[in-house]
């Protein structure tokens, strides 16, 4: 054989490996960059799932709020109502003259007590006091 055949085959067996490393490398490049991309859509699809799933959450919160605030205000609606029938009937009834005289006379008894219950404590502190 001739070194030189030899060496010419060689070349081109090699040129054509260099060749195909060099394709195999681009389109690995390419794979790599089509793989990363993957990841990073993977990656975007996680994280739109959890923010899914959050915003269902807040709605949810939310609407329980909604629900306890209308709640409420249907019970402070009733609670208005309630109170100014007592109002009222409290006004009627002091409006006629014998209501302010039943209001006097329980307005006395409750002063009387007090006036009572005054005076006991003070017996009763002058006692231990002088003993």
């Amino acid at each position: 054989m001739n070194p030189r055949g030899y060496r010419s085959n060689r070349t081109s067996l090699f040129d054509g490996i260099e060749e195909g490393g060099i394709r195999a490398t681009s389109y690995s490049s390419h794979e790599i960059d089509e793989q990363e991309n993957d990841r990073a859509i993977d990656g975007l699809q996680d994280r739109v799932s959890i923010l899914k799933r959050l915003s269902g959450d807040i709605h949810e919160e939310v609407e329980t709020h909604n629900r306890m605030l209308d709640r409420m205000g249907n019970d402070m609606d009733a609670s208005r109502g309630f109170l100014s029938g007592t109002v009222d009937k409290f006004k009627m009834v002091f409006e006629t003259k014998s209501s302010r005289r039943m209001g006097t006379l329980v307005a006395s008894f409750v002063a009387l007590f007090l006036l009572v219950y005054y005076l006991t404590r003070c017996r009763i502190y002058l006692e231990n006091s002088l003993s």
